[in-house]
Formats: structure tokens, sequence, C-alpha cells
């Protein structure tokens, strides 16, 4: 939802919000079987004793979930386990489904997390881990490169996913150069906008890869989500659980967290690697992927587990983006305070292995 300043074109552009909450669902790349999955292929010692089922939703984001779910390393390190995959095309997608109880754990932008943990839908949901600090890898895509600044914008058409942090992002830019009310603002998906962007429907698009470098090529970044951080409005893509599952399921979830922390690590020490592994699941080349790890920051455990994050004042950016939000609409209300909302507990115990 968009301030009433806003104008829209949604009479012109309709975008169906589709939940794609099909348990197990992959809908490229390969599975989380898809390698050979045994102890072997475990990085760190299997835990046997962990059963039950966990559904995972995934957006195609180069992160380290990415890694972890191209090995096959839950499955190979909980092999009692069951693994169910699904794919979203956006974190308000992914905030849909945590309301509806089809999800226990899922990766999403901290606007949508924030939007989650708010006023009036207050859900019972947890942040328990920091994928990537959004850089350069969310921008905005300007068309006529004649334009190079946030001022020709004015009066033109800019595509976004609603409620995505590149909504939030955008508004964020808007707001600081005063064009709120003089730009309209189009609620798209990654993949409609690039049709959109063919059929010279939109004349800009804030938007994240791969759908970000498709625009590029006949296209320019004007900003990114780098300026917009830098500005005091950061950005992050999160994984976040339902508070029943983490409550009931806490040594899943250590082994979990060892994982990601364990895919965050390579992405620094062996880029090549894992750009290997993310382009798998993306359908593409780690030639395309390589780059795309340079726009964001991969906080590891203990990173996480420190002042400036889970372990402390994270709470005080999700209060800021919510106070963002609800001046624009987005939310009811901000609440008394968003500590509630983050379980740190994994963080803070793989940090301290």
């Amino acid at each position: 939802m968009t301030s009433p300043r806003l104008r829209t074109a949604l009479g012109i552009f309709t975008a169906a919000t589709v939940l794609l909450a099909l348990t197990g669902c992959v809908e490229s790349g390969r599975g989380d079987t898809s390698r050979t999955v045994g102890a072997a292929n475990c990085p760190v010692p299997v835990d046997a004793s962990v059963k039950g089922t966990a559904r995972i939703g995934f957006q195609q984001i180069p992160n380290g979930d990415m890694i972890v779910k191209d090995r096959g390393w839950l499955a190979a390190c909980l092999p009692n386990a069951t693994i169910n995959w699904s794919n979203f095309a956006s974190g308000q997608d992914v905030v849909q489904a945590f309301a509806s109880g089809s999800l226990d754990l899922g990766t999403l932008g901290s606007s949508p997390a924030t939007k989650a943990l708010s006023a009036p839908l207050n859900l019972p949901v947890r942040v328990v881990w920091i994928q990537d600090v959004i850089g350069k890898a969310e921008s905005l895509a300007v068309r006529d490169p004649a334009i190079t600044s946030l001022a020709g914008l004015r009066g033109k058409r800019i595509a976004t996913p609603f409620g995505s942090t590149s909504h939030y992002s955008l508004l964020s830019a808007l707001s600081a150069a005063g064009l709120t009310s003089d730009v309209t603002l189009i609620n798209l998906k990654p993949d409609a906008i690039l049709a959109a962007w063919q059929r010279k429907e939109i004349d800009a698009a804030w938007v994240w890869d791969p759908s970000l470098s498709t625009l590029l090529a006949d296209g320019h970044v004007v900003t990114s989500s780098a300026e917009v951080a830098a500005a005091g409005a950061p950005t992050f893509d999160l994984s976040a659980g339902r508070t029943e599952f983490l409550t009931a399921n806490p040594k899943f979830m250590l082994m979990w967290t060892r994982l990601q922390n364990f895919a965050a690590a390579q992405i620094a020490a062996d880029p090549a690697a894992a750009a290997t592994s993310i382009a798998a699941q993306f359908g593409t080349t780690p030639e395309v992927v390589r780059p795309q790890l340079r726009g964001y920051t991969y906080p590891t455990a203990a990173d996480q587990a420190g002042p400036a994050y889970l372990g402390g004042g994270f709470a005080d950016n999700l209060a800021g983006t919510a106070k963002f939000l609800l001046q624009q609409g987005g939310i009811d209300a901000v609440s008394p305070s968003y500590s509630g909302g983050i379980d740190s507990t994994a963080v803070r115990a793989v940090a301290a292995q």
C-alpha cells in the first residue's frame, strides 16, 4: 500500500498477487536432493535426532540460502527430517504464506517483514537470520539516457513490487527528493516488470536481479539501495520463522543456522564456488551471478550476534522501517517494540561455537 499522495496506475496494469505455496515445488534450478545427498555432503556434524517436516520458502536472491538449497545440505545433515522447498516471487507472498499457516521458514525483505510484525497483521513470526544487507543489487533502472537524476523522473511511470524492499527504497528516495506526488507508481512483480519494460509501458523500475540486469541492457542506474541506506534507510533480506515452529524445533534451527553461516562464509572465501551453486538454482551461469554478489553484504553469525544486528540494535532498524511505512499508509501502527520480533537464540549459539 502506498501513500494517498502517490498516484497509481493500477487501472493500466494489473498485477495479481499469486501465492506460490505449493509445498516442495521448485520452479527452476535444482532441488534440495539434486546432488548426491548423504553424510559426506554435510559440512558440519550430522544430527540424526531431528525428525519432522520443515516447509521452507525461498526467493531467487543471490545469497547463502540458495547455496544451502543447491548443495542439499539440510537433507544431508538432517537425514531423518523432511525438507520441502517452495519458490516465492516476492516477500509479500511469503507474508501471505505465513498468514495462512502454510510456511515454517521463509526469506523476505525487511519491509515485508516489518509489515508482518506490525498492525494490522501482527503475525506470530520472528526474524532469525539476516541473509544479506542490500546495496547496489537493488537499483532504479531508467530507460531514457537523458535522465540522470531523480528530478528527471517527474511525470514518469515507475514500476516496483509493492511491499518489497525495492518499494521501500523507492519511496524513501522519492520522499527525500520531494517527488512523491509527481510520479506514477505501478505495482508489478519482477517478471511483469520485464514485460512492461519491453513494451515501453514504464519509464523506470526499482528491482533486483536477475530482472535488474536485463533492464540494464538498454537502461542505466540512476540511484540504488546503497545510496538510500547511506542516507539512513537501509534494507535487508531476512529469514523469518513461525514462532510456534521455532519454539518446537530448536535443534533444527541450530543446524539450519550453522549451514546458513557456512554458506555466508563461503561467499566471502570462495565466491566462484558460491556463484556456481546460485547459478544452478537460477538457471543461469556463474559469470552472471558473480557481479550480483558484489551488490550485497553477507554478515556471518558472529556479525549477527553483535550489537549492530540481531544481538542488539536490529529492532531499531525494523522500528525505523515501520515509522516510514506508517507515514506511507503501509501499516496501521508502529509496534511499541520490535525486539519481540527477533529470535537470536540460534545465531548466538552458532557464533559462540
